[in-house]
């Protein structure tokens, strides 16, 4: 057991602790505004003076014109759903945000977040479009339900995280979770889950082009100069 658990997720932990040890909490700013900006929409949102300003800036449903849709999105993966415990969206965001900014970075980790995201969002409009009779289709009825949370950025996030460091346990486990949540609860929500499963392998394989195409480039570049190749 300790052989796997060093193999899945030694290579992350080191990462982690590192990053910790030397800079402690100012290794996860952006996760830390995060936590900050979920908590102040969702104190805002229950004051009669502020659900409106929260509806106009984070509200997203796919009823919506889609650009406004769009414009929402951002924000909207901050505003914590009004039917779950807010704690929740935090504890989320607090641990899978703060590895995914440590190990990914803060820039990798705000494209994957959106981008899990927004294949949420465009996956509301197709699913109501196709309607409620194919495995992938929804009622009509979805398109008024207000989509909000973090949690698209979150399985997308992990997903991610766990390609990184080629922990194919916890990435395959994380999957399959999504997928058994979509057959015990074939809803609006567990259907995004996997969108924004599919958004971030998207971003995998884009990923793993780039990498190879580079280390072409790179084996190219050693050939014509005629130097050995640097061996690890």
């Amino acid at each position: 057991m300790s052989a796997f658990a060093r193999r899945e997720w030694g290579p992350l932990y080191a990462v982690l602790r590192t990053a910790l040890a030397e800079r402690g909490w100012r290794a996860v700013p952006m996760t830390l505004a995060a936590v900050c900006l979920t908590a102040l929409f969702q104190l805002t949102q229950n004051q009669g003076w502020g659900y409106g300003f929260v509806r106009g800036v984070g509200f997203v449903r796919a009823e919506d014109p889609l650009w406004l849709a769009l414009l929402r999105t951002p924000l909207s993966l901050f505003v914590p759903a009004l039917d779950l415990p807010v704690w929740g969206a935090l504890a989320q965001i607090l641990l899978v945000f703060g590895i995914a900014e440590i190990a990914l970075g803060r820039l990798r980790t705000l494209v994957v977040a959106y981008v899990s995201t927004l294949a949420g969002t465009l996956y509301a409009r197709i699913g109501i479009a196709a309607g409620p009779d194919g495995p992938f289709g929804l009622p009509a009825d979805d398109a008024r339900i207000v989509d909000t949370g973090p949690s698209a950025a979150v399985v997308g996030l992990a997903v991610v995280v766990c390609w990184r460091f080629r922990a194919w346990f916890t990435g395959a486990l994380v999957i399959a979770a999504m997928v058994v949540e979509v057959i015990v609860k074939p809803n609006l929500a567990g259907k995004e889950h996997l969108a924004a499963i599919a958004g971030a392998l998207v971003l995998c394989a884009i990923a793993g082009v780039r990498q190879r195409r580079a280390a072409q480039r790179l084996l190219r570049t050693e050939g014509r100069s005629g130097a050995p190749p640097i061996r690890s």
